[in-house]
């Protein structure tokens, strides 16, 4: 089992993360910008010399004039039981089995949560980033995995990488970063551990 990279959230503040946080990280009605990178993975570079995104690789929720989100889809930290999860959300864990694994999304506001997820299925605020890809935020999804009744693909994370205005930009023309287009078979890697190394594999391949 993966080490914590953070304390275990009260159930206030993980549940009202859930519930407001999209508003806040992925407003509504911003413009896009001219080449956005929403939908597309985000690379880190051999030299990353920020430790914090070392070896990483974030899908990309929100790109634009005013800024950009996205969370990272290869660290792993702990796994955590279902039913204690759904108790601290006020979720009915009521025949739940097993454990969701959490993931670190990002070092912005560790204690907000966000489930990363396949098209399939969709919830109430869920946000489609792209035709194969959504972000929801509302504990009701979580409810649904644990039942079996939620996306095919999904990571449950905590934390989010942002970044304020023209800042990501500066940051790929100093080659700190490259882009890949999203897979599956990456966002959602049974062996995330190996994910950076494969997305390191394509590069070249349709940028």
């Amino acid at each position: 089992m993966a080490r914590s990279l953070a304390p275990r959230p009260a159930m206030a503040a993980l549940a009202l993360a859930l519930a407001l946080v999209l508003t806040a990280v992925v407003p509504a009605g911003r413009s896009a910008a001219a080449e956005s990178l929403s939908g597309q993975l985000l690379v880190a570079m051999p030299g990353m010399a920020d430790p914090r995104f070392v070896e990483s690789v974030v899908f990309m929720v929100e790109h634009d004039a005013g800024g950009a989100m996205g969370l990272i889809v290869n660290r792993p930290v702990v796994d955590i039981a279902l039913t204690d999860l759904l108790d601290e959300l006020e979720q009915d864990d009521d025949g739940v089995v097993g454990t969701i694994r959490m993931h670190y999304g990002g070092p912005v506001e560790p204690d907000q949560g966000f489930v990363l997820h396949s098209s399939d299925v969709l919830a109430e605020g869920s946000v489609v980033v792209d035709d194969a890809y959504a972000l929801t935020v509302r504990p009701d999804m979580l409810r649904r995995m644990a039942s079996g009744d939620g996306p095919r693909h999904s990571r449950f994370m905590m934390g989010y990488a942002g970044w304020g205005p023209g800042q990501l930009e500066a940051e790929l023309s100093h080659l700190v970063w490259f882009t890949i287009p999203a897979e599956l078979s990456l966002v959602f890697a049974d062996d995330p551990a190996g994910v950076w190394e494969r997305a390191m594999a394509r590069r070249g391949i349709d940028l």
